[in-house]
């Protein structure tokens, strides 16, 4: 699928033509990666920043945030708890904060992956390559950095104190050392057009990203970005679907994101070619207060009601909750 057609797909409105996009990716889906839906158990245990993009709630500039993070004792707990649940992967995520050093996340990291023996994700922004590799020999075997939009005009007005030169560094460093490397982007930005959006997808297949969360554009009323428009959520379909064709057999979530605008879009990202689900495991009296976009705080913390739900559902729909940590499989051709 080259950028044109993709351009064209991403700005279908045939009925019929959507209905098979959707359909085809689905089919990949089930053929690169198989009915399991895999699962992460996040922990936001820091909502300090110091970055100050124009779109995030934590971003450095929001003084009306209480900051907050999580003792180490009460992260080990957590992470027991997803263990516990059943999950072979946790999510450690937070914002860039300056009091994270090197020490501390391998620390931290070296500490659960002894008590839980869990896959450990990390999802804390851009370092310097030697953290990386720290981190790496620390325990962490997976990380998250979403490289946010392909378009450097656009990455400079939404990001005016990062780099996108050093983001996509940081990519190609995470690749490089082995571990499983998720990126993504968001839909409906202000200034995004169809073509970074299949700017985006082909970045994506290029740096070949192990993992793609893809999520649409919120709102928040303590940004610069308060009174734009949220992304389209049958866009965000559509996007989520050719990504999947694109690139056969990554991991890719349906979002909280989506469930905050709209909490049945879940099950239809599920069938239009995504394979993943991330539970929140912050407790709510943090969780408010991790808010990268307005609605999180409505997504129940009831970790056992919040699995039998997803448990009922994709039973619905002919899926099942997958054992293990969920890597990236081979492609079904190799």
């Amino acid at each position: 699928m080259d950028r044109d057609e993709i351009i064209r797909l991403l700005g279908t409105t045939d009925a019929d033509e959507v209905r098979a996009l959707l359909k085809a990716a689905d089919e990949e889906r089930r053929r690169s990666v198989g009915d399991e839906v895999h699962l992460r158990g996040i922990i936001e245990f820091s909502n300090h920043c110091g970055r100050n993009c124009l779109y995030c709630g934590l971003r450095r500039g929001n003084e009306t945030l209480r900051r907050y993070r999580i003792p180490d004792e009460e992260i080990l707990e957590l992470a027991a708890r997803v263990r516990d649940a059943g999950i072979a992967t946790v999510v450690l995520q937070a914002g860039e904060d300056p009091a994270h050093t090197t020490e501390y996340i391998c620390g931290l990291v070296s500490r659960i992956k002894a008590a839980t023996g869990l896959t450990i994700t990390l999802s804390i922004g851009e370092r310097p390559y030697e953290d990386y590799r720290a981190f790496q020999a620390a325990g962490a075997e997976r990380y998250l950095l979403k490289h946010e939009t392909a378009s450097p005009e656009l990455y400079r007005r939404l990001h005016p104190d990062s780099d996108q030169n050093n983001r996509i560094q940081c990519l190609h460093w995470l690749k490089g050392l082995g571990y499983e490397t998720g990126a993504g982007n968001m839909v409906g930005l202000p200034g995004q057009t169809l073509a970074t959006l299949a700017d985006d997808i082909l970045l994506m297949r290029e740096l070949d990203i192990d993992m793609i969360g893809i999520g649409p554009f919120i709102p928040h009323p303590d940004t610069p970005l308060k009174g734009a428009a949220a992304g389209d959520l049958e866009l965000v379909l559509r996007v989520i679907a050719i990504t999947r064709l694109v690139t056969g057999n990554t991991n890719i979530p349906a979002t909280t994101a989506l469930a905050a605008l709209d909490p049945a879009i879940r099950l239809k990202a599920l069938a239009s070619g995504a394979n993943v689900v991330m539970p929140d495991f912050t407790p709510a009296r943090y969780k408010q207060h991790y808010e990268i976009y307005p609605g999180r705080s409505g997504v129940s913390s009831d970790i056992k009601a919040v699995l039998a739900g997803l448990e009922k559902d994709l039973s619905g729909i002919n899926r099942r909750i997958g054992k293990g940590p969920g890597g990236r499989r081979s492609r079904p051709e190799d």
